[in-house]
């Protein structure tokens, strides 16, 4: 875990102190005002009390950034709405859940913020009752199936579990005790049909902190209200549905009551950051809002609402979703991409914004890791004395090094700005890139390998913050064969030794090129035919992701990603020194 003084990086731009130091000094700042439950009116954001991590975010309860302050120093509590699992779960949903897994995991191994975070399950609701008469079975059976596979969906793309997993219906009991007290607190009606209504008039003008409220027409299937925009709370089951007890007859949570009820009963009255996509602002979230206040008779449950942009098939204005037919599953996803390269994607663009889904803006991602991976290897080449340069600007490097960390560092901390971050992370690979440059014979120059291990230590430590990890970088389809990885590296290895023996065999060159030869100077003609055969091997199993590159009389590989048209036309875009 990182630790390092945020304070010191953000005002005197001092390079953060790495991977798991002992010391963190994040200052413990008092707001000026309390955060406690008050009786504050109306739609204004109150301050809260706690502990200022020195970030900014943009909360979506004042539409600007704000300084992320939480109740207690070092710890965030996360509530974020979780599937309805009805069906398969689609790169709309991925969108959503790995940028928020990325902001996770950037408060808590950037600035050393332990994240409880607490998910959701809706297991009944209308589209799963509907899915299981199509398919004449229990709902039960239709929710855990889509469960499972969301679960193991999440898993595939590398996103962390949440604390706790919290199904509907695991905890009815619990929403009707919360329902019960917010009719007692004068903020809902019960009906003689069995409905339970929240009563939008009793909280004055409480209601529209996530604006849409004055267009609102609310749900439209009853005429019982007191108020067109008053939601339901609890539902009279219709014959077939299933049904739990309670004082109004047989029926059903309501949407919006779940995630109140559950996010209340692990974190009670006081909730730091609350996440979820664009569209569930309103009026999901501003609907959560108005019954867990009205519940715990506060005036802010909720400190920070923050929401991602939508997913758009390129060339689409609507939205990724199954109801619109538009959506490319995830499994279908992974067999083309691996959860690195998605993640690259959702990282060079900020979360709050909508982002278009395009083979080229996944190939834009594959570039970006590709030229990452390529640095990498090229200066452990440079380490191992296997690539000869020109002598290295080592105190530039050095420099770049520090400015790239200050930079990392700022960027994340204004709003978690990855694309900025992303974007110094590949300006200091581009100066890297400039320095290794090859030649075919050292002059026996020093050479400055320090300074290209400390930056792929850096690159390899940002990237972990991330969640991508090109140690071990292979498509999630081929998880299942991971063990058979180090027996291909080995091979490759053997192979790429193989040939370049033969190599400096073919390339060994006489004292003077013979009369009337039409080999190159210095060259045996006869080992001509060795050289082109290495080139044939090389360029053969390019397309394989067997990338072998030629620096004078040795050779390096590398394996790398992406569908075999692409590996091929990659390596040909590689300046390489060739041998015939």
């Amino acid at each position: 875990m990182w630790r390092h003084s945020v304070r010191s990086v953000l005002g005197k731009a001092q390079v953060f102190h790495g991977v798991r130091s002992a010391a963190r000094s994040v200052n413990a700042v008092r707001s000026r005002l309390s955060g406690s439950c008050c009786g504050v009116s109306g739609k204004t954001w109150i301050r809260p009390g706690g502990f200022d991590t020195g970030l900014k975010t943009f909360n979506s309860l004042t539409k600007q950034k704000e300084p992320l302050i939480l109740a207690r120093e070092g710890v965030a509590t996360w509530y974020s709405c979780g599937p309805t699992v009805y069906d398969h779960a689609h790169l709309g949903h991925a969108c959503s859940y790995v940028r928020f897994d990325i902001l996770q995991r950037i408060l808590t191994k950037m600035f050393g913020i332990t994240v409880i975070h607490a998910m959701v399950i809706t297991d009944i609701d209308d589209k799963i009752i509907k899915r299981s008469w199509e398919e004449n079975v229990s709902p039960t059976i239709i929710s855990s199936t889509y469960e499972d596979e969301f679960k193991k969906d999440m898993l595939s793309l590398k996103v962390i579990p949440p604390a706790v997993y919290l199904r509907v219906t695991d905890n009815v009991h619990h929403i009707v005790a919360f329902i019960e007290r917010i009719i007692q607190n004068g903020h809902a009606y019960a009906t003689k049909e069995g409905d339970v209504f929240f009563d939008i008039r009793s909280i004055g003008d409480r209601y529209g902190k996530f604006g849409g409220a004055a267009d609102s027409q609310g749900e439209p299937w009853s005429t019982n209200k007191r108020d067109a925009r008053d939601f339901a709370l609890w539902k009279p089951s219709k014959p077939q549905e299933p049904y739990w007890e309670s004082p109004w007859g047989r029926g059903r949570p309501g949407w919006h009551i779940e995630c109140s009820t559950i996010a209340s009963s692990v974190f009670g009255s006081q909730l730091d950051i609350h996440s979820g996509g664009i569209d569930l602002a309103f009026p999901h979230h501003e609907n959560e809002v108005a019954q867990s206040e009205a519940y715990h008779q506060c005036g802010q449950w909720a400190n920070y609402f923050l929401h991602s942009g939508h997913l758009h098939l390129k060339g689409s204005a609507e939205k990724m979703s199954k109801s619109l037919k538009n959506y490319i599953t995830i499994k279908d996803f992974l067999q083309s991409y691996s959860a690195n390269e998605f993640r690259m994607f959702c990282l060079l663009a900020k979360y709050r914004s909508a982002v278009d889904y395009s083979d080229s803006s996944m190939s834009q991602a594959r570039t970006s890791l590709g030229t990452i991976s390529t640095f990498i290897h090229d200066a452990q080449a440079y380490l191992k004395g296997q690539l000869q340069c020109l002598p290295v600007q080592e105190a530039f490097l050095w420099e770049r090094l520090a400015e790239t960390k200050s930079s990392v560092v700022k960027a994340l901390a204004e709003d978690f700005d990855t694309p900025r971050a992303v974007g110094a992370l590949m300006n200091m690979v581009y100066h890297g890139n400039c320095q290794l440059q090859p030649v075919s014979e050292s002059d026996g120059a020093a050479r400055s390998p320090a300074v290209f291990a400390a930056m792929i230590s850096y690159i390899r430590d940002v990237l972990d913050v991330f969640g991508i990890d090109l140690l071990h970088s292979k498509p999630a389809q081929e998880a299942g064969g991971a063990s058979h990885g180090g027996n291909l590296e080995g091979v490759v290895e053997q192979l790429t030794r193989f040939r370049s023996e033969v190599r400096a065999f073919a390339l060994a060159r006489q004292d003077a090129p013979t009369s009337g030869s039409t080999s190159k100077p210095g060259l045996f003609k006869e080992r001509i035919p060795l050289l082109k055969a290495c080139d044939t091997l090389r360029d053969g199993l390019a397309p394989f992701g067997v990338l072998i590159k030629d620096r004078g009389a040795t050779s390096t590989w590398e394996i790398t990603q992406g569908k075999p048209s692409e590996r091929g036309q990659s390596v040909q875009n590689k300046d390489q020194e060739t041998s015939s």
